[in-house]
């Protein structure tokens, strides 16, 4: 593992949370446009070394505690007491920390990632410079055809601001649909990044 997320605090960060109040499944919806960005955004090659990792604290039975989505790993910490316990247990664990990039705006996780001489980084600089990178692709794509890049057609741009809306007659059949059970981290608070 070179990449290490904390997947809400990066979803914060980021503004890819639904508007509140917009019913059952806005949260999943997120998670899986924060996935989709991450997946779309890494080289290939970086995919299979990136771990997304968010709370599963009063998850529904079923729940895995590990998906694998588009290349990248996804880990629920259930059986820990939040996300945090589950990043410094991977930090700790590491193989090579100094290679490591641990993306969270967490004081907790940051310390953790020090200790061990990974690279912290605060999540919204993380994205902004992942946005850029992709954008930046996006438009060598577009000069030179032959190079494949990440450009966003308005049409993407469409399906998602539908999607993070809630508008499911506007956006059906979710990929995510049967990764997460109906009613799965509504229970989930915004917390605090500096926790």
């Amino acid at each position: 593992m070179r990449l290490l997320i904390d997947g809400y605090n990066l979803m914060y960060a980021a503004g890819i949370v639904g508007p509140p109040g917009r019913g059952a499944g806005g949260l999943e919806r997120s998670r899986a446009a924060l996935i989709q960005f991450v997946a779309s955004t890494l080289e290939v090659g970086d995919k299979s070394s990136a771990v997304v990792v968010f709370d599963a604290a009063g998850a529904p039975p079923g729940l895995p505690h590990t998906l694998f989505i588009d290349g990248v790993t996804i880990r629920f910490a259930k059986g820990y007491s939040d996300a945090d316990e589950l990043l410094e247990e991977l930090i700790a664990t590491n193989n090579t920390p100094r290679r490591l990039t641990v993306v969270s705006s967490d004081h907790r996780v940051q310390r953790a990632a020090r200790r061990r001489k990974a690279t912290a980084v605060d999540s919204d600089v993380w994205y902004d410079t992942a946005l850029r990178k992709r954008t930046n692709r996006g438009t060598a794509s577009l000069e030179d055809p032959s190079k494949p890049g990440a450009a966003v057609n308005d049409a993407e741009v469409e399906f998602w601001l539908r999607r993070l809306v809630g508008d499911d007659e506007a956006a059906p059949n979710s990929p995510w649909g049967d990764i997460f059970p109906p009613g799965y981290g509504d229970d989930v608070e915004d917390k605090d990044a500096d926790d």
